[in-house]
C-alpha cells in the first residue's frame, strides 16, 4: 500500500458521505484515478472494464476487474480477498457477452438492483456498452450521475499526497534540465525524447528515486509544430532559428507534478522574446494571487489583466488541478483558471498553471505546478522560466 489504510478509510467515509447527501446508496466508479484513490490499485489494466464499488451497506469498496488482473489488486490494494472479484476470461472481447454481464449479477445478488446507483457518465473509461447493460439488466436500479464525486474529495491534498508530489517535482527538473543539456541542431527530437523519458523514469546521479509514466505524454515540438499545442516528439531533427516547447511530468506513485518550458536555438525573434516576457509577468500575478479564499477566478484576472496590458491574447485557460491521474490525462477535472469560475482555494489545492501561447506560426509554454498554502502558495519546481537559448 501506497499510504496507510486509515487514509485510504477516511477517504472512503468522506465519498459515503457525499453519496448519502446524494441519495445514492451504490457508486460505480471505473475512472482508474478515483479507484486508485479509495483502494490503492494500480494497474495497466483500464483498456478492458474494471471498476470499483462503494456501497453504503460495505465497510470495504469492491474491486471488479479481469480475473488475471485481480493477482494485481491483491498486491497494490488493502482490500480483503473476497472483496477483489475477478471476471472469467470468456467475457473478454466477446460480444454479445459483455463483462458487465458479471457486474450486473453481482448487483442482483446483493440486492442493489431497485437501489439508487451512481455511475460516472462522464469518465473516459465509463462506455455507452456498460451504461447499455446496467440499464438493461438492471432495469429497477435508479442510475444517477457520480461523474466527478470522488474527484472534487480529491481537492485537497493531504500531506502524503503532497510529498509525492514533491519527489515528482525532482523528477521533472531533471527531465527538463535533460531537454536544455540534449537540445542541439541537427539532433533527432526522438533523441533527445529518449534521453529525457530515461531521466524522468530513472531519476540522474543528483536524485536517488525513479519514477512512473506519466498520464499525458511528453509534449515537445519545434519550429511552426510548436504553434499546436498537445504535438509530441518525432524523428525531426532540430533546427537553427527555431523555438521548441517542452512539457513534462514527472511521476511518483500516479502523483504528477507538470513543467513546460521554451528552448530557442540561435537568436530569438524579438516577438517570441516579448511575448515571453509579458507571459512571465502575468504568471508572476498569478502566483501572488494564489491563496486560500481567493477564487480561480482572481487568479485569472490577475493573469490576463497583464496580457491585456500588452495586447496578447490568450484563449485556453490558464491552468487546472492536478495530482493523481491515469493516461490520457494527468489533470484531475475539478478547477480550473479562468475568468468567471468562482471556485475557492483552499490549502493543499494543487494545479498546473499552464500558459502556453500558441500563436498562428510559433508558439511559447511556461508552466508551473503550484501548492496553495496557508497564507499563500508555493512552487513544486524551482526552474529557471528565462527562455533557453542555444548558441
Amino acid at each position: 500500500m501506497i499510504f496507510t489504510k486509515t487514509e485510504y478509510l477516511s477517504r472512503l467515509s468522506k465519498v459515503k458521505n457525499v453519496m448519502d447527501q446524494k441519495n445514492m446508496d451504490v457508486i460505480i466508479l471505473t475512472d482508474p484515478s478515483n479507484m486508485n484513490y479509495l483502494t490503492g490499485y494500480d494497474g495497466w489494466s483500464f483498456y478492458v472494464p474494471q471498476g470499483v464499488i462503494v456501497s453504503l451497506d460495505k465497510d470495504e469498496p469492491i474491486w471488479f476487474g479481469r480475473k488475471q488482473d485481480s493477482k494485481g489488486a491483491m498486491i497494490t490494494t488493502y482490500l480483503n480477498n473476497d472483496n477483489i472479484l475477478g471476471y472469467p476470461e470468456h467475457l473478454i472481447q466477446a460480444p454479445p457477452k459483455h463483462p458487465y454481464d458479471f457486474v450486473t449479477d453481482f448487483i442482483n445478488e446483493n440486492n442493489w438492483s431497485n437501489k439508487n446507483i451512481g455511475v460516472e457518465m462522464d469518465s473516459y473509461y465509463y462506455t455507452a456498452e456498460i451504461h447499455n447493460r446496467l440499464l438493461t439488466q438492471c432495469s429497477n436500479a435508479k442510475f444517477k450521475n457520480a461523474h466527478l464525486l470522488v474527484n472534487w474529495i480529491r481537492y485537497v491534498k493531504s500531506d502524503a499526497e503532497i510529498a509525492y508530489m514533491k519527489e515528482g517535482a525532482k523528477l521533472v527538473e531533471a527531465g527538463m534540465q535533460t531537454a536544455f543539456d540534449e537540445i542541439k541542431p541537427g539532433v533527432r527530437q526522438s533523441t533527445v525524447a529518449g534521453k529525457i523519458q530515461n531521466t524522468l523514469l530513472g531519476g540522474n546521479k543528483e536524485i536517488n528515486i525513479g519514477g512512473e509514466y506519466g498520464g499525458l505524454n511528453m509534449i515537445l515540438a519545434s519550429g511552426k509544430s510548436a504553434s499546436a499545442s498537445h504535438l509530441t516528439p518525432t524523428d525531426k531533427k532540430f533546427n537553427n532559428n527555431e523555438g521548441t516547447i517542452i512539457e513534462l511530468g514527472g511521476v511518483k506513485h500516479r502523483y504528477h507534478c507538470a513543467l513546460s518550458r521554451t528552448v530557442y536555438i540561435g537568436e530569438p525573434d524579438k516577438k517570441l522574446a516579448d511575448t515571453l516576457k509579458v507571459t512571465n509577468e502575468g504568471i508572476e500575478r498569478a502566483i501572488e494571487a494564489t491563496k486560500p479564499g481567493n477564487t480561480c477566478h482572481d487568479v485569472a484576472i490577475a493573469f490576463w489583466s497583464v496580457l491585456e496590458k500588452h495586447g496578447v491574447e490568450k484563449e485556453s485557460r490558464a491552468g487546472y488541478s492536478i495530482g493523481l491521474g491515469y493516461p490520457p490525462d494527468w489533470g484531475e477535472h475539478t478547477l480550473s483558471i479562468r475568468k468567471n469560475e468562482m471556485t475557492v482555494l483552499e490549502p493543499n489545492v494543487t494545479y498546473h498553471l499552464m500558459c502556453g501561447m500558441w500563436m498562428d506560426t510559433w508558439g511559447l509554454e511556461l508552466s508551473e505546478s503550484i501548492r496553495v498554502t496557508n497564507d499563500g502558495c508555493e512552487l513544486f519546481c524551482n526552474f529557471s522560466r528565462d527562455l533557453h537559448i542555444v548558441k
